[in-house]
Parts: structure tokens; sequence; C-alpha cells
């Protein structure tokens, strides 16, 4: 169900949202969170469908803070959804006009779900979330680095200026390889890693984070090496006395694990979308140490490998 309410306030959102539930019969128990999606009009509906379907697995009360034109007077345009429109959770849409886009964090400060986390989602390119009235409210901070001009200097923002319970998209995008490099690791001969090379996109944030991660893990030098602008993630090689571990991705989809004394695997690191690495982040409400030791603590740690020149011919 969706009603719809131009020129509105909080308070009248706030009946209505009471309304449809006694319409709809729809109680607000197993509500784990507030998800608060802070977004553009041009990315709104994408923002909402990722979040409806990460909702499945963790029923929320989700409020997407679209602003709109800061000219002209003042408004506040809502709309409410419950049941099959909501998938699992409660969806409130809030679209802010003129000087109301500047105080975003007081107009969604009274529809916060009573007693349960807040955590605020920026799927367009986000600077100083953590500081900002929206991030204030939050216990975490999603944002994505891949989405910027330059993800490897959006990391080192995001460094500099980490706070506990921040997040990047990019981080979960290389869970399943971690999971992989982690396994090889556990299987004879148990011998120490003495260097890594880690190869991806110059674009890629994720390959930065992983760098960053096994840096701090292996506690070995670590190279990150440069591939092509979105190849993503392509290569990772762990050296050890035996022989390296290796695993490659040449497609974006399908990788390749070897490793001395163990058969060749074929494996899916297809890269997950949006609304698959949300689901993800929304499994941790707390602050992700390991993601703040890869991020703040590795990332320094990694050299990166020279790009080799083209040679020039005359």
């Amino acid at each position: 169900m969706i009603a719809d309410l131009p020129g509105t306030t909080t308070k009248d959102v706030s009946k209505q949202l009471v309304r449809l539930r006694d319409e709809t019969g729809t109680m607000t128990l197993g509500r784990v969170m507030t998800l608060i999606i802070v977004v553009d009009e041009a990315d709104a509906d994408d923002a909402l469908e990722c979040a409806i379907h990460a909702s499945r697995q963790h029923p929320s009360r989700i409020i997407a803070l679209v602003t709109g034109s800061a000219r002209g007077a003042s408004r506040l345009d809502a709309q409410v959804r419950l049941g099959n429109d909501a998938g699992g959770s409660e969806i409130i849409v809030l679209r802010l006009f003129g000087e109301l886009t500047k105080h975003g964090a007081s107009v969604v400060t009274p529809l916060l779900a009573a007693d349960t986390p807040v955590v605020a989602w920026w799927p367009n390119v986000a600077q100083d979330v953590a500081s900002s009235p929206i991030g204030r409210l939050a216990s975490r901070r999603i944002t994505d680095a891949s989405l910027t001009k330059s993800p490897r200097k959006a990391l080192q923002r995001r460094r500099d200026d980490y706070a506990g319970g921040d997040t990047d998209m990019a981080w979960s995008r290389t869970t399943r390889w971690r999971g992989l490099l982690a396994t090889a690791l556990d299987l004879p001969p148990y011998e120490p890693v003495t260097e890594v090379t880690v190869t991806g996109a110059s674009d890629s944030a994720s390959t930065d984070l992983l760098a960053g991660w096994l840096a701090v893990r292996l506690k070995c030098p670590v190279r990150r090496a440069q591939s092509k602008p979105g190849t993503g993630l392509v290569n990772v090689r762990m050296e050890r006395k035996s022989g390296s571990i290796e695993l490659v991705r040449p497609d974006r989809r399908t990788g390749t694990l070897t490793q001395p004394g163990q058969p060749e695997r074929q494996l899916d690191l297809t890269r997950p979308g949006t609304a698959e690495s949300l689901a993800e982040e929304l499994n941790r409400l707390g602050e992700d140490v390991v993601y703040k030791e890869a991020l703040v603590k590795g990332l320094p740690r990694v050299t990166d490998v020279p790009a080799r020149r083209k040679k020039v011919t005359s």
C-alpha cells in the first residue's frame, strides 16, 4: 500500500504510517534498524529498489531522504509504503525542497524507529559523512569509494577522517576473496607468507582494501600492481617457501585458485551488485574492526609497483 503526502509535515507522516499499519495489519515488531538513504532525485528509485531487496534479510524502517531543488519555498513531499510495496520493511520517502534541503537531519529525527540502531547509506559520492548531521545520527555509515573519480584518493580521505562505524561497499566486495585466501592458508604446508602481490584496476578501491587487509594479517611486504581501468580485482599471489598460492580472476566472473599439493579450483568470483553488498554491510551494526585495520593500518604498508612505461619507437 502506498500513500502520497504532498506539502506535508513529519507529524502528518507519522499519523499516516500508523493509519496504514492499522489498515494492513502490519506490526512494527522485528524492525532491526532504521536505514536512512541520503540520495538525490536521479538515483532515488534505484537506491530504494536495492534497499527493499536488502531489507528482506534485514527488516527495517527505510527513510529515503531525497534532496530536491534548494531554490524556492521550503516544502516537504512524502510517500509512505507498507505491505507488498515495501518488501520486508516500512518505507518513508521524504523529498526536501528550498531551505529545508539544509535540514535533513531535523526532518528525519522524529521518524526514526524507537530503540533501533540507525544506519546511513550514501548511494552517491559522499564526503565527510561521519561529521555530517545525518552521519552523527548513525552508528554505521555506508559509502562507496568506487563511485568517485579517484577511488584511491577517496580511500585516503576515508582513512584520514575515519570514525567508528564507517564502512565502504568496496570492502564488502572483497569478502569472497578474503574467505578463499584465508581457507587456502589453512591447508598444509603451514608456512609463513614471505611476500604478496595484489593486482587490480587503477580505479579499484576493493583491490587497495584487500591489499591493506593482507598487509595487516600476514605482516609481510605487500605490493599493489595495476591493471587496466575497469578490470576490477584481478590477481593475488602469495609467496611461500614451497611455492606460491595464486587466485586469478581474468574476466570479473570466474576465478582460479592454485597452490602446491592441491588440485586447481574454479570458483565463482562475480562482482556482487549493490543490493547484495548493502545486505552484507547491514549484517553488522557496530564498528567493523577488520575494515578499520585494513583501511587505517594496512593501506600505508602497501607498496605500489611502478607502472610499466610503453616503449617509444622512432
